[in-house]
């Protein structure tokens, strides 16, 4: 999968990977506070920023593999800084980075719009999902309260993960930084367009 890839660009795979690791971290402490104050659902209204580095790393990159690996090794990174889920979080981030790549293998690695974006969160939305309901025992829960996480996991996954994901890319692509890669082209063709017209 990465004979095709540069030196660098497998440099910012793992530089977003170890990044986003410390974040996902951070985030469960946050999490744990939402679930004190709503259950469940309170997990549901962030659950989307535990897909953000899928999202960003594909956008950047535009490889395929992109979003599946960087959400693979962020899971291994928070394992072994300390996230107490163990192991088992490992595969969380595979399912998840399975999800976003899934949609973006459906474009053929073609379409980078905020509309796909938005879809890749939804996609690790529903793979996570679907794992949850297994390996968490929602099945015990109340369909209409697990309905309704869906519905939330979903519009996080869209605007935490996607809308999120692309506004954080846009922004480092303004400052130069990713100048060599395909989302700092683009910006580049954009300013210089802007600056024509």
């Amino acid at each position: 999968m990465l004979e095709k890839w540069k030196f660098r660009e497998i440099v910012v795979l793992s530089a977003l990977s170890v990044v986003f690791a410390v974040v996902y971290l951070l985030f469960v402490q946050f999490g744990n506070v939402l679930f004190g104050m709503f259950g469940l659902l309170g997990y549901e209204f962030i659950f989307g920023i535990w897909f953000i580095v899928s999202i960003i790393s594909a956008y950047i990159i535009r490889k395929p593999g992109a979003a599946f690996l960087s959400e693979t090794i962020a899971a291994t990174i928070e394992v072994l800084i300390g996230n107490a889920m163990g192991p088992r979080l490992i595969l969380s981030g595979i399912v998840q980075g399975a999800g976003a790549e899934a949609v973006f293998a459906a474009t053929r690695y073609r379409s980078y719009n905020t509309w796909v974006l938005m879809l890749a969160g939804m996609g690790s939305s529903v793979t996570s999902f679907v794992w949850g309901y297994f390996v968490s025992g929602y099945g015990a829960l109340d369909p209409g309260y697990v309905t309704t996480m869906f519905i939330v996991r979903l519009i996080s996954g869209a605007l935490l993960a996607g809308l999120l994901g692309k506004w954080l890319s846009d922004g480092l692509a303004q400052t130069g930084a990713l100048n060599s890669f395909p989302l700092g082209k683009e910006v580049k063709r954009s300013k210089k367009h802007d600056i024509a017209s």
